[in-house]
C-alpha cells in the first residue's frame, strides 16, 4: 500500500505540483479514506521526503559505479563523478519545474534529509580521493573525508544547478571543468604534476 501511495503521489506532485495536492486527493487516488492514508504517512511532506530520498539513493548508487570502472585514474573518476552528477540532476530538474519546487520544500523543511543525501555522495568522493592517494596521484593535507567535504562545498552549485542559477548545461559544464582543474591541480602530487606538465609541453608527433 505504501508503494501505491508513493506512485499516486508522484503522479499528483509532478502534474499538479506539491502545493496544489491534498492528502484527500491522494487518498481518493488510492481508494482509501484520508484517515487510512495517515496510517501510512503522517503528512504530505513525509510522502514527498520519501520520493526524494529514493531518488537520492538511486543517484548515489549510480555515482558509486564509477568506483568500479576499470582503467581509470582517480582524476578521471572524480571528473566523471562531478560531470555525471551535474548532468543527471540537471536533466531531472529540467523535465519539470514542479520537481524543483518539491525538492526546495523538502530541503528547507527537512534539512536532515538533505544532509543524508550529501553524505552519500561525499562518501564516494572520499573513496576516489583515497584511490588517488594510493596510486600516488593525490597528496592530501587533511583526511579524505574532510577533503571530500571541501570538494563538495566547492562544487555544490553543480549538484543542484537549477536551485542556484538558470545557466545552460553547456555553460555549467564549462564552469565545472574550470573548478575541477583548480581542485585537481591543488591535489596533485608534485612528481605527478611535473610529469603532467612535461607531457603537456612536449612537442606533439606530426
Amino acid at each position: 500500500m505504501r508503494e501505491k501511495i508513493i506512485a499516486a503521489a508522484k503522479q499528483r506532485f509532478f502534474h499538479y505540483g506539491y502545493a496544489k495536492t491534498t492528502m484527500a486527493e491522494l487518498a481518493g487516488d488510492c481508494d482509501m479514506s484520508p484517515g487510512n492514508l495517515y496510517r501510512y504517512f503522517p503528512g504530505k511532506l513525509d510522502i514527498a521526503e520519501e520520493i526524494c530520498r529514493r531518488a537520492s539513493i538511486q543517484t548515489a548508487e549510480e555515482l558509486q559505479r564509477i568506483l568500479e570502472e576499470p582503467g581509470l585514474s582517480a582524476r578521471e573518476r572524480l571528473w566523471r563523478f562531478l560531470l555525471q552528477d551535474l548532468r543527471s540532476t540537471f536533466e531531472t530538474l529540467e523535465e519539470d519545474p514542479k520537481i524543483v519546487d518539491m525538492a526546495q520544500i523538502v530541503t528547507a523543511e527537512r534539512p536532515s534529509f538533505h544532509n543524508e543525501g550529501l553524505k552519500r555522495e561525499r562518501d564516494v568522493i572520499a573513496r576516489i580521493l583515497e584511490m588517488g592517494v594510493a596510486a600516488g596521484e593525490f597528496r592530501l593535507k587533511d583526511p579524505a573525508a574532510a577533503c571530500a567535504e571541501f570538494i563538495q562545498a566547492a562544487t555544490m552549485r553543480f549538484s543542484y544547478p537549477q536551485l542556484f542559477s538558470r545557466l545552460s548545461l553547456e555553460r555549467l559544464e564549462f564552469e565545472l571543468e574550470g573548478v575541477f582543474k583548480l581542485i585537481t591541480d591543488g591535489l596533485a602530487c608534485p612528481i605527478q604534476a611535473a610529469a603532467e606538465e612535461k607531457a603537456r609541453l612536449a612537442p606533439q608527433d606530426a
